[in-house]
C-alpha cells in the first residue's frame, strides 16, 4: 500500500509540474488597443505591417523571425531583404496568407480597423501597435521579445531606451521655454499638435509646439498661419534632399522671428517620424538644435 501511495503522489506531481510548465510557458500579452493576444510558444513566422514595426521587431532581437513585410521597411538594413506584402495602406492578404504567419504586426491607425478586422477574420494573430507616448516604444519592444521569445535582448534594448529617455529628460525638459513650429511636408504646409508624438519630443526639449491646440492631428496651414503664431524655432522635416529647399524658402519671410535669428533646423523625418528607439537620437539632435538657439 505504501509503494502505491508513494506511486500515486509521484504521478500527481509529474502530473501537476506538466501542467504548471504548460502554463507558464503560454504567452499572455496586452497591445495597445487593450486586447490579450495569447500565443501557446513563441511566434516564429512574423509579419510586419509597419516600418515602425519592422524597425522594432529587429531593435528587440526578432529580425530573423520576419517573413514579410510592406514598402519602405528600409531600417536596419537587413529590413531590405525581407519579402513585400504591399504599402500600409495597402496589403495583399493573399500575400499574407501564403506566408502562413504565427504572429502578424499591424499599426491601429497606419493600417486601420478594417484592415485589424478582416486579418482576425481571416484566424491570424494580429497584435495591435499605437505608440501614445514616448514611454511606450519602450514597453512595444518588451511585448515584441515576449512575443518572438528574444526576452533577453528585447529587455536590453528597452533597458538602453529608457535610461537615454530619462536622460533628455533630466537634460532639457526644464530649460528655458521657446515656441516651435514643425514642418512635417511643404505642399501642402503641414504641421503635428499637441497629441502627436512629435509634440512630446518637443515638450521634452523644454519647448513649445505653437500649433498644440490645432485640430485634427496633421494640421493644413497656411504661411499666414505660421505668422500669426510667430515661432521662434522653425524645425523642417523631411529626406536629405528636400533639406535646402525647405529651409531656403523661409527666408522669404523675414518678419518671422525664426528667420532674422537663423534659428531654422533640419531633423531626418526617419528619425522622428517613426516610433522606434531612433526616436530619440532624432530628440538628442532637436534638443541639442534648441540648446543652441537658446544661447544666442
Amino acid at each position: 500500500m505504501l509503494i502505491k501511495a508513494r506511486v500515486t503522489a509521484c504521478l500527481i506531481r509529474l502530473v501537476l509540474c506538466c501542467f504548471a510548465g504548460s502554463v507558464q510557458s503560454e504567452i499572455r500579452v496586452v497591445d495597445s488597443t487593450g486586447t490579450a493576444l495569447i500565443l501557446q510558444q513563441p511566434a516564429q513566422r512574423i509579419v510586419s505591417l509597419s516600418p515602425h514595426l519592422t524597425e522594432l521587431l529587429f531593435a528587440a532581437g526578432a529580425g530573423q523571425q520576419l517573413v514579410g513585410t510592406v514598402d519602405y521597411s528600409d531600417y536596419p538594413p537587413a529590413a531590405q531583404g525581407v519579402p513585400r506584402i504591399g504599402a500600409y495602406n495597402s496589403i495583399s492578404y493573399e500575400a499574407i496568407v501564403n506566408l502562413s504567419p504565427d504572429l502578424v504586426l499591424a499599426w491601429g491607425t497606419g493600417n486601420g480597423g478594417e484592415v485589424i478586422a478582416r486579418l482576425t477574420a481571416l484566424g491570424l494573430q494580429v497584435y495591435v501597435d499605437e505608440p501614445g507616448s514616448l514611454e511606450s516604444i519602450g514597453e512595444t519592444l518588451g511585448n515584441l521579445g515576449q512575443l518572438a521569445g528574444t526576452q533577453r535582448q528585447a529587455n536590453d534594448a528597452q533597458s538602453k531606451y529608457r535610461q537615454k529617455l530619462l536622460n533628455l529628460r533630466r537634460l532639457y525638459s526644464h530649460q528655458r521655454p521657446l515656441s516651435v513650429f514643425y514642418q512635417i511636408w511643404n505642399e501642402p504646409l503641414l504641421t503635428i499638435n499637441g497629441e502627436h508624438l512629435i509634440s512630446e519630443v518637443i515638450r521634452l526639449c523644454g519647448a513649445r509646439n505653437v500649433f498644440a491646440s490645432a485640430l485634427p492631428l496633421v494640421p493644413k496651414l497656411s504661411i499666414e498661419s505660421v505668422i500669426a503664431v510667430n515661432p521662434q524655432v522653425i524645425v523642417a522635416s523631411g529626406q536629405e534632399q528636400q533639406r535646402r529647399e525647405w529651409l531656403k524658402d523661409w527666408q522669404a519671410w523675414p518678419m518671422l522671428d525664426a528667420v532674422k535669428a537663423d534659428h531654422i533646423y533640419f531633423v531626418p523625418d526617419s528619425l522622428l517620424q517613426r516610433h522606434t528607439p531612433r526616436i530619440l537620437e532624432g530628440a538628442e539632435r532637436l534638443c541639442r538644435q534648441l540648446q543652441a538657439a537658446r544661447q544666442e
